[in-house]
């Protein structure tokens, strides 16, 4: 699939001409996976982890084909990672949410069932950009900018959530804040949760040694604390980072596609 620019280079908010190399280079994108069939259907805007360091490919076209398996067209965020800090990677997220609502005819999209799915790091960012969508970064540079990116449903698979030392990831917390403590509490989910979020569903592993549970726990306490709801899944088995495809021979885990599919069907399609 051919990627989309979500804006030109001379647009693009917080661009810097001397970050355009390695990961850096054909961000600000979306890719798209769209179903043929010439009917309208639901959408999920997909964000890969790495930490803000890259975007893990097993977490982009895998879990776009399997959703548009059950009628949910997808796109595949090419969001910025370091030297870019806090808030580009979360703006490119919102702009895609915003591209795509705006251009829904024309992708055959439903404009009120589109949902955003964020692995790891990138369900950081992605939870982000739902507590912050209606909070203007830049100035808007057309039309585009006007729409509104919250979406319907919001997807955490393994999220990195907090920036509190004694459960954070270090790595994603380093390179999302530029290390600034100012910044800590706002790039915190659990403590910004608001009143208007919409349905969330979220997994994760109790093995997990590079994102700690206590992460999921956190949040969903916090969105039960707003009557936010949500819907949690804590598997016993697995490694951090495992997406559809590396789950697979993970007896109990490699289930999690199948709640999230009941949950979809009650939630987004």
């Amino acid at each position: 699939m051919k990627k989309i620019k979500l804006w030109e280079n001379n647009e693009i908010p917080f661009y810097k001409k001397e970050y355009d190399v390695g990961e850096n280079l054909g961000t600000s994108a979306i890719t798209p996976y769209i179903i043929n069939d010439g009917k309208s259907h639901p959408c999920m805007v997909i964000v890969p982890g790495g930490g803000y360091t890259h975007r893990a490919e097993h977490e982009g076209k895998p879990i776009a084909k399997w959703l548009n398996n059950r009628g949910i067209n997808a796109f595949v965020v090419d969001y910025r990672v370091e030297p870019y800090s806090y808030p580009a990677p979360v703006v490119d997220i919102k702009r895609g949410i915003k591209y795509i609502r705006f251009y829904s005819k024309k992708f055959n999209i439903l404009p009120d069932k589109i949902g955003v799915m964020g692995f790891s790091a990138g369900a950081h960012a992605t939870c982000l950009a739902v507590e912050y969508y209606d909070e203007n970064e830049y100035t808007p540079t057309d039309e585009i900018d006007k729409v509104s990116s919250r979406p319907n449903a919001c997807v955490l698979c393994y999220p990195v959530i907090t920036m509190n030392d004694e459960f954070c990831h270090t790595g994603s917390k380093e390179r999302i804040s530029a290390n600034n403590p100012a910044l800590y509490e706002k790039l915190s989910c659990e403590k910004n949760v608001r009143d208007d979020m919409p349905p969330v569903f979220m997994w994760h592993t109790f093995e997990d040694m590079s994102v700690p549970v206590r992460n999921s726990l956190e949040m969903s306490l916090a969105l039960k604390n707003k009557s936010i709801p949500f819907e949690l899944h804590i598997y016993p088995s697995g490694r951090h980072g495992l997406g559809i495809v590396k789950c697979a021979d993970v007896e109990g885990t490699n289930k999690w596609t199948d709640a999230f599919e009941n949950w979809l069907k009650r939630t987004l399609i």
